[in-house]
């Protein structure tokens, strides 16, 4: 398979990604609350800027901003790679598969109003799912 090449590597990304064959990611509030410590962990050894966010329980969205060509996908590696060995490590599953169904999913921002579209589309996801009352109420 030929190597994927982020392009024009500086402008605002939307990104996702699932768990493989839509499993549950995130089953109670500390799953949650761990994943939001390894986004963290991430931003701290591969700093971007994170400028929206929802997590569902099979899948998330990203709204990201590198600064450099690079940046995204060293910090989208780290991440995932280290959510799936914490979560195998938590659930005593080491060993027996992928926990996502794939690389992200990455979309370039092409202007503001897009950009403006994007993070409501982020901030309305668990709203729309019938998962909290409020978009100001999730994750």
């Amino acid at each position: 398979m030929p190597p994927r090449y982020e392009t024009a590597g500086r402008g605002k990304r939307g990104r996702g990604n699932r768990g493989v064959a839509r499993l549950a990611l995130f089953e109670k509030n500390g799953d949650y609350e761990a994943f939001e410590r390894v986004i963290v962990e991430a931003m701290e050894r591969q700093p971007i800027r994170l400028l929206g966010y929802c997590l569902m329980p099979n899948h998330w969205h990203f709204v990201l901003w590198p600064r450099r060509d690079g940046e995204l996908t060293n910090f989208m590696r780290w991440l995932t790679h280290t959510h799936t060995q914490r979560w195998h490590a938590h659930y005593r599953t080491a060993g027996s598969g992928h926990l996502y169904q794939g690389r992200f999913k990455a979309f370039p921002i092409e202007d503001d109003g897009h950009y403006l579209t994007v993070l409501r589309y982020v901030e309305r996801n668990a709203l729309r799912a019938n998962l909290c009352a409020r978009a100001e109420d999730r994750r």
